[in-house]
């Protein structure tokens, strides 16, 4: 499906962040490359320096590529982290939609129970990238939390057109080069702004539940592609507007693979990223074209 792939593809696109990153913050740059494929232990070791770094933000928003498995090891080290602690509030997830969550099940639920809590699509979000992630938060008794924009909200939100002006003009531009990139090239341009309208409502819909689950002294993590956490035009830009006095509260990092994006915050529009091993270069566009890669 088109949609699934740009998903995939987004991470290649739209490499100037527009308004800035806060890359005064404290270690806005961390090499993960030597830990990703550590053991454990030695994951939540470099995880736990890190966040430490970080002191308590009310939301963490963790940005990845979809296909990366190291960002899903890191992910899943960063919610034990946290729940050891007693500061993980929730786990939100762009993979599952606003309105479920695994509330209710025991820490001992089985790994079946949690996907249908969560009502899981496990051809467009393979479970076992982001089992582990989940399993994390419910062993430790913390609720998992569907963020994103149902898809039978997505056909009237496409006709909505107060969507169009909510970004400054050069922000609302880059996304939609952004979408035409992210469909390589083959997305027909009356259906940029539909999908801008469809990107946008996605990403508010995710801050709407951020702060539906933030608590005070506690971090929600919210775990979702690197576009929704850019800062100029991601959920942080919706958590803004929503909350203006707790903007603060915020901090994005992106993980990026050695290789595949820019590796600065400012090019990224996050407070940090943290690099790891670059992943096998992959043709995502080659469906689209109607060939097999070279």
């Amino acid at each position: 499906m088109a949609a699934d792939c740009s998903r995939r593809t987004w991470l290649a696109a739209a490499t100037v962040g527009l308004l800035g990153a806060r890359i005064g913050r404290t270690q806005p740059l961390a090499d993960a490359r030597d830990v990703a494929a550590a053991p454990p232990a030695q994951q939540r070791a470099w995880v736990r320096d890190r966040l430490e770094a970080l002191g308590r933000p009310r939301w963490l928003l963790l940005g990845e590529q979809h296909d990366a498995d190291a960002h899903q090891a890191l992910q899943a080290a960063v919610v034990q982290v946290l729940a050891e602690q007693g500061r993980l509030a929730a786990l939100v997830l762009e993979m599952a939609e606003r309105g479920v969550d695994t509330r209710g099940l025991a820490p001992d639920a089985t790994e079946a129970t949690a996907q249908a809590a969560l009502q899981w699509n496990d051809r467009g979000w393979p479970w076992r990238r982001y089992g582990p992630v989940v399993m994390a938060a419910v062993r430790a008794g913390v609720p998992v939390v569907g963020g994103n924009l149902p898809r039978a909200a997505q056909r009237e939100v496409m006709g909505q057109s107060h969507w169009d002006t909510l970004l400054p003009p050069p922000a609302y531009d880059t996304l939609l080069r952004a979408i035409d990139e992210g469909h390589c090239g083959q997305l027909p341009r009356s259906q940029w702004g539909p999908m801008a309208r469809i990107q946008l409502a996605r990403d508010d819909a995710m801050a709407a539940t951020l702060l539906d689950e933030g608590r005070d002294g506690a971090t929600v993590v919210l775990v979702a592609g690197q576009q929704h956490v850019r800062r100029d035009r991601g959920v942080p830009f919706h958590l803004r507007r929503h909350a203006p006095d707790r903007a603060g509260a915020l901090h994005s990092v992106a993980f990026v693979s050695a290789g595949e994006a820019p590796a600065t915050p400012h090019e990224m529009s996050t407070d940090g990223v943290w690099l790891t091993p670059a992943t096998p270069p992959v043709d995502h566009c080659a469906a689209f074209r109607g060939r097999a890669p070279s």
